[in-house]
């Protein structure tokens, strides 16, 4: 039986290019899993396994890798800091326990380290802060210090303190031991030497002394009573105080370093054992109904529970799809049969393994407080849960973004398609925020991501894991059309040369119908001029129609037909007649009802800093939004507007250069609108272009 107090699953996260993949790399150098490092800049780091990782210097994807310190087990996730890729940080920071937020020593806060913030607050994971970097031009690990108080409205408490600056950087003050740790020109993070603390720093380091003292033992009356008098707590006592503060996120401890020159990375791993909870010290996961409501009821952390277990990333790579999964509680032994409760599918455990990036080692059991990989499950998805047959039950789901952008694509040969299928089902299995739909109105597919990069990178995957050449189109707006004007009109179908003929009369009103109510159709006809058993046909060659308006030949909306008159012919008329009367009936009177084009109308939700909000309302305004709502929040301001979809593509683009990188957008489908004269014209001369092009 494994002791539960002993692991610590924690996930490191920043902003682009802060240093968490180096980070990474040391951590496991240092705790022996990897012999030798392996460079961002040189494409060689071990959790960047991804080709275009290792092309581009990001990571892409978040890795999981296991390691011991000090006795303790580590499972560690690397993960992305780039915006585009939010769902992988949000679905880490959902199975951890706790977190290293990395920020640069020269850079400070940028903007996703604010997101990753946002979401781990959101998400109650205690933290430690890395300052790295420290090495750098520019770096100065109190001013960064400040602006995490500053941007980020948290608490840091400073534990270390640095030993010279920029080239002269060579090691930190431990301020509760008051010892120097030092480390020499070697690169080497063993060749350190303990001292005692430089003359010139003694006054600064009683100062963070007494300031991180006093931050402690507020955790604590009795302590704190006791330190006013004057007597200072025991060494264990402070480091009690600072676990319970940093459990309830009173306070982040706060490390610096340099990840690359290997310094000041042990403190970091003896504060990850020292003040990250292990599993039973978080809140338990809260149980939910088949709606996503709270039952009140826990996954308590236990290996006698009944299982309970969360599945948060599904990978294929090449040895088959891997599920990634978080045990909540109970044991999953090899040749287990377990309950997808999202499914209500049986699943039977084949191999499961422990993932060394994109090595593994094979496990025969796993149990509470592990994160594994299973291989070969078949209907999981991201976010389900699995349990104990006898015990079902559903975790807390995931909720991920909807996607902001889509593309058209096509396969450059007649044989990519069936691959093209095969090859998306596969990627959306992988990434809950990367979605596809076939366009009924063009035929095309259509991929749906979280941005342009994002976007990018599928098609770049697509190509070169799977084979698949594909030509990438402009986005198009899926636009409607509606009658805005009730008319009364009268139509005749008549075909009477020779032969069976084909006689079919009816008068009718055509009027606006209520919004989201798309083909309605009633008869008031009486004294028998039009059979009953014509009407299902009139109303069906009428619906039929709906499809293809007369504007510019995208699908009507809302539309009433009622059918008051009409005339037959005893032997002519049939149901056939009268569907062909209808459909001439909607070509003739569609455009005499004032038919229009409607747009659609995306609900927005921009995230801005407080200086650039003015900017950006301006924005909206000029991109036809109505603006709806204005919320203040300690990082910025959330403005809510709905959009015209039209105006919005290549807006990420624009929020970024007017807020420096800082602002962020999501949005969803709302409604449909009438479009402006101006835009009506322009997409019918486009689809006149289309079609003469055909």
């Amino acid at each position: 039986m494994t002791d539960l107090s002993k692991y610590r699953n924690i996930g490191i996260f920043a902003h682009v290019d802060a240093g968490k993949t180096t980070t990474t790399e040391r951590i496991l150098k240092l705790t022996g899993k990897i012999h030798k490092l392996g460079e961002v800049h040189d494409g060689e780091s071990t959790t960047d396994f991804m080709e275009q990782e290792a092309e581009r210097g990001i990571t892409i994807q978040s890795a999981a890798v296991s390691c011991f310190w000090n006795d303790h087990r580590f499972n560690v996730i690397d993960t992305p800091g780039h915006v585009d890729f939010t769902v992988e940080v949000y679905r880490s920071l959902k199975v951890l326990d706790g977190g290293i937020g990395v920020f640069c020593g020269s850079g400070g806060v940028e903007p996703q380290s604010e997101t990753n913030w946002r979401y781990a607050n959101e998400s109650e994971v205690a933290r430690i802060i890395f300052v790295n970097k420290l090495d750098r031009m520019g770096a100065d690990f109190l001013r960064v210090v400040k602006q995490t108080k500053d941007v980020l409205a948290a608490n840091p408490l400073v534990m270390v303190l640095p030993i010279g600056i920029e080239d002269e950087f060579k090691g930190v003050v431990d301020l509760l031991t008051r010892k120097a740790w030092v480390w020499d020109e070697t690169g080497q993070a063993e060749n350190y030497s303990i001292e005692d603390v430089p003359a010139d720093m003694v006054d600064l380091v009683e100062e963070y002394r007494e300031q991180l003292i006093e931050s402690a033992v507020e955790m604590d009356d009795d302590l704190m009573e006791a330190y006013m008098e004057g007597e200072e707590p025991s060494m264990e006592d402070i480091k009690r105080c600072i676990r319970a503060g940093t459990r309830t996120m009173h306070f982040f401890p706060t490390y610096c370093g340099s990840a690359f020159k290997n310094k000041g990375m042990q403190l970091l791993l003896d504060a990850v054992v020292d003040y990250l909870p292990s599993p039973q010290e978080v809140d338990p996961q809260p149980l939910t109904d088949e709606e996503g409501n709270e039952t009140g009821e826990h996954a308590i952390v236990s290996a006698d529970e009944p299982l309970k277990a969360l599945a948060f990333k599904i990978m294929d790579d090449r040895f088959g799809a891997l599920t990634f999964v978080r045990i909540y509680s109970g044991r999953i032994n090899k040749g287990d049969t377990i309950l997808n409760s999202a499914t209500g599918k049986t699943e039977r455990i084949g191999r499961m393994c422990e993932m060394q990036a994109d090595e593994r080692n094979e496990l025969e059991s796993a149990q509470a407080g592990d994160i594994i990989a299973i291989v070969g499950m078949k209907n999981v998805q991201t976010g389900h849960t699995l349990c104990d047959v006898k015990h079902p039950c559903t975790l807390e789901a995931m909720v991920f973004p909807e996607p902001v952008i889509s593309i058209a694509v096509a396969p450059k040969d007649k044989g990519g398609s069936e691959k093209m299928g095969i090859a998306i089902g596969k990627m959306i299995a992988e990434d809950p925020s990367f979605r596809v739909e076939t366009d009924e109105d063009s035929g095309e597919t259509i991929l749906k991501g979280m941005g342009e990069l994002h976007l990018d990178i599928k098609v770049d995957i697509l190509k070169r894991t799977y084979g698949v050449d594909l030509i990438v189109g402009e986005p198009q707006v899926a636009y409607r059309e509606t009658i805005t004007q009730e008319i009364s009109d009268s139509y005749t179908h008549k075909k009477q040369s020779g032969g069976s003929g084909q006689f079919g009369k009816i008068d009718y009103t055509i009027r606006p119908g209520e919004q989201n109510s798309g083909f309605t159709f009633k008869s008031s006809v009486v004294g028998g001029n039009v059979p009953k058993e014509f009407w299902p046909a009139v109303e069906k060659g009428f619906e039929s129609m709906m499809q293809t308006g007369t504007v510019a030949g995208f699908p009507v909306l809302d539309v009433e037909l009622e059918l008051t008159d009409g005339a037959f012919h005893a032997v002519d008329s049939s149901a056939i007649a009268f569907e062909i009367a209808a459909k001439g009936a909607f070509r003739q009177s569609m455009p005499k009802a004032g038919a229009q084009l409607l747009e659609p109308i995306m609900k927005v939700d921009v995230f801005s800093p407080e200086d650039n909000v003015g900017d950006v309302i301006g924005d909206l305004n000029r991109r036809r939004g109505m603006i709806k709502d204005q919320q203040a929040g300690v990082t910025g301001v959330r403005i809510k507007a709905d959009v015209p979809l039209s105006e919005m593509f290549g807006y990420i683009g624009s929020l970024r250069t007017m807020t420096s990188g800082r602002g962020q957008f999501s949005m969803e489908f709302s409604h449909y609108s009438p479009c402006p004269n101006s835009v009506s014209e322009k997409v019918i001369a486009e689809v006149k272009e289309r079609e003469a092009k055909k």
